[in-house]
C-alpha cells in the first residue's frame, strides 16, 4: 500500500555559537567520517519546534509536558469551576491516582492529613498529555465532586487517550505506568551534524566593575572563557503523514500539523547562549521530498568531509556542500530505483542552486502551502 511520508533536508550555517553544550559546558559534537563534527542534538531541536508551535497555533492543539501535573489539572479546575479552588489541588490528586497516571504511593510521599490534601500532585517521570487532555480530566474531577460518583479507572484513560495535541502526535510519548496510552511518534528528528570538520574554540572574556572602572582602578570584575564552534549543518527530519493521520483522526488537522512542523523545524533555532552569541539564522537550503516507501536520511553526502574550496569565483562550505547534497541524492535515488514523488527547494542565492534541479523551486511560505495541499490531496480532502 501507499504510504505519504515527508523527508525534509536543510543545509544551515550556524556562526560562532554554542546552541547546544554538553555536561561540561562544551558545544555537543560527534564523529562522523573519520573527523569530529559539531552535532546538535534531535532532542535540543524538537524543543525549539515546540516552542516554535506557541507562534502559529492555538493553545487547545498543543500539548504540556511536565512532571507537575497535578498543579496544572489543578488550575484548570480552577478556572472551570471557581467554587472548587481550594479543594483543586485534592481533586487533581484523586483523579491522577485513579486513572492510573500517577501512583497512589506517588501522591502520598507529598505529606499527611490536610497538607497532603492541599499540595500538587507530581508524577515521577515527565508526562506529556495535550491541554484538552488536562482539561477533561479537570471536568471529570468536577462531575464526580458535584455528583458524588465514584471516577471510572477506564474511562479516565480514555479520556487521556483521545483528543490528541499536535506535538503529541508528532513526537511521541511514553507514559511509563500507564503503557496503553503510549503514543507512536510520527516524526523522527536526525541529530544535526556539521558537514565538515569543526575544532571547539575558546573565547576569553573579561567583565569590568564599573565602579572601579569610575575609580580609575585596574583589573577586571570578572574573566572566564565560554567554548564555541561555527559550522554549516546538515539537518534532517521525517514526517509519517499517515501514522499522524491516525494519531489525529482528522485530515485537516494532519495537515496543519504538517505545514506547522515545516515552518517551525525550517525558522527555528535552539536557545543556547543566544544572548552571548546572537546566532539567529536562516537555513540556506531547504529540500522536501515526498516518498510512498521509506524515509532516507541523506546524511551519507557528506561522509566525507566538506572542505573549503574554490567553485567560480566564490569559496566556503555552503556551494560545496549543495553540490554534494544535490549529486548523491541523485545517486542514491537512481541507484535503488526509488525516485521521489514529489519534491519542494527553498533556496538562498547562487551558491545552492545545485539544488534546484531537484523539485519545484518555491519561497518558504509557497513550498509550505504546496506541501500541504498535497498532503490533502493524499489523504482525499479538497485543499
Amino acid at each position: 500500500m501507499s504510504r505519504t511520508i515527508l523527508d525534509v533536508h536543510i543545509l544551515h550555517t550556524v556562526p560562532p555559537s554554542n546552541i547546544n553544550r554538553d555536561d561540561s559546558g562544551s558545544p555537543k559534537t560527534a564523529t562522523y567520517g573519520g573527523v569530529r563534527r559539531a552535532r546538535v542534538s534531535s532532542q535540543s531541536w524538537k524543543r525549539a519546534v515546540r516552542l516554535a508551535f506557541r507562534r502559529t497555533l492555538d493553545d487547545s492543539q498543543l500539548g504540556e509536558r511536565t512532571k507537575r501535573i497535578g498543579e496544572a489539572i489543578a488550575a484548570r479546575i480552577a478556572d472551570l469551576d471557581p467554587e472548587l479552588k481550594d479543594r483543586a489541588s485534592a481533586l487533581a490528586a484523586d483523579v491522577l491516582k485513579a486513572s492510573g497516571l500517577v501512583k497512589k504511593e506517588a501522591a502520598a510521599k507529598k505529606g499527611k492529613g490536610e497538607a497532603a490534601a492541599n499540595s500538587d500532585v507530581e508524577s515521577g517521570y515527565l508526562m506529556f498529555l495535550s491541554h484538552r487532555q488536562q482539561e477533561n480530566l479537570a471536568r471529570a474531577a468536577i462531575d464526580a465532586e458535584r455528583t458524588g460518583e465514584k471516577l471510572d479507572t477506564k474511562q479516565l484513560q480514555k479520556l487521556a487517550d483521545t483528543d490528541h495535541s499536535i506535538d503529541i502526535a508528532m513526537f511521541g510519548r511514553m507514559l511509563a505506568d500507564v503503557p496503553d496510552l503510549n503514543v507512536d511518534a510520527a516524526v523522527q528528528v536526525a541529530h544535526a551534524l556539521s558537514v565538515h570538520a569543526v575544532d571547539n574554540e575558546f573565547d576569553y572574556y573579561t567583565a569590568v566593575d564599573d565602579r572601579k572602572h569610575d575609580n580609575q582602578e585596574t583589573g577586571a570584575g570578572m574573566i572566564g572563557t565560554i567554548e564555541f564552534n561555527s559550522a554549516t549543518l546538515y539537518r534532517y527530519a521525517t514526517i509519517d503523514v499517515d501514522r499522524l493521520h491516525e494519531t489525529l483522526g482528522d485530515a485537516d488537522a494532519t495537515r496543519e500539523a504538517v505545514t506547522a512542523f515545516l515552518q517551525a523545524f525550517v525558522t527555528s533555532m535552539p536557545s543556547g547562549k543566544q544572548n552571548t552569541f546572537a546566532n539567529h539564522t536562516r537555513p540556506d537550503a531547504v529540500m522536501v521530498r515526498l516518498r510512498d516507501t521509506q524515509s532516507v536520511n541523506l546524511v551519507g553526502a557528506f561522509e566525507e568531509p566538506v572542505r573549503e574550496r574554490q567553485l567560480g569565483d566564490r569559496s566556503g562550505m555552503v556551494a560545496e556542500a549543495a553540490h554534494k547534497l544535490a549529486d548523491y541524492t541523485t545517486e542514491i535515488e537512481e541507484t535503488y530505483g526509488d525516485p521521489a514523488v514529489a519534491a519542494w527547494v527553498t533556496h538562498v542565492g547562487s551558491r545552492t542552486a545545485a539544488l534546484a534541479p531537484l523539485g519545484e523551486v518555491l519561497p518558504l511560505p509557497g513550498l509550505v502551502s504546496a506541501v500541504g495541499t498535497t498532503v490533502a490531496d493524499r489523504l482525499g480532502t479538497p485543499a
